[in-house]
């Protein structure tokens, strides 16, 4: 039997440093707790900044607590073309030779030189989610969705493994339109290739090139 995983949208957010976060609403200011997510130790804040891009802006964005070491915008591609920014799929955290964009605060705006991505999707798990499913830190996976009349496959989908995560997939508000579901959205590893975690790239080449596996 296979573990159901919780699927739940990531809408825009943004992940603010102290230092920039002081300087858009004030020395000494504190992130203000709203509620908790389901990561354990993240939270919503009631603060929220205006994200401008060259074509346009998004307001009311929420800031999702603790403290960053740096500043990071989560945003979709559909996001990033109402912003004019690029849009560069990374994993949270890999920002170098990311896009930048105006963050605006009650205090001041600030530009940021890079942290705007599309956070690859991801599953969330502790080590004994990850020795149940027989994955590792790192591994793409296959997920497969419970869905009526629009199931899909998300494929390189990375795992990410800690010892304080709990077991969830994280998409998009693009991936989530992407498939109608119920109120509670699961998915299951899906195990190809012999149960080897395996790129879906090289798996197209191979179909292209005549091999079937």
């Amino acid at each position: 039997m296979n573990t159901k995983i919780p699927i739940e949208t990531s809408a825009r957010h943004i992940h603010v440093s102290r230092e920039d976060f002081e300087k858009l609403f004030g020395e000494g200011a504190q992130l203000t707790f709203v509620k908790e997510l389901s990561q354990p130790g993240q939270y919503v804040c009631a603060e929220r900044l205006t994200i401008q891009g060259p074509k346009g802006t998004f307001e009311n964005v929420a800031i999702l607590g603790p403290f960053r070491k740096e500043t990071q915008v989560e945003i979709s591609v559909t996001d990033c073309r109402k912003l004019g920014i690029p849009s560069v799929i990374r994993q949270s955290g890999d920002t170098e030779g990311t896009p930048g964009c105006t963050l605006i605060g009650p205090n001041t705006s600030l530009q940021i030189q890079k942290g705007v991505i599309v956070a690859k999707r991801h599953i969330h798990m502790t080590p004994q989610d990850a020795l149940a499913l027989h994955v590792h830190d790192n591994d793409q996976v296959f997920v497969i969705t419970k869905s009526y009349e629009r199931a899909l496959i998300y494929a390189d989908v990375v795992v990410r493994v800690h010892k304080d995560f709990r077991l969830a997939m994280h998409v998009d508000t693009d991936e989530a339109n992407a498939f109608s579901s119920d109120a509670e959205p699961y998915g299951v590893i899906l195990k190809l290739f012999d149960d080897s975690s395996y790129n879906i790239h090289m798996w197209m080449e191979e179909l292209l090139s005549g091999i079937v596996r």
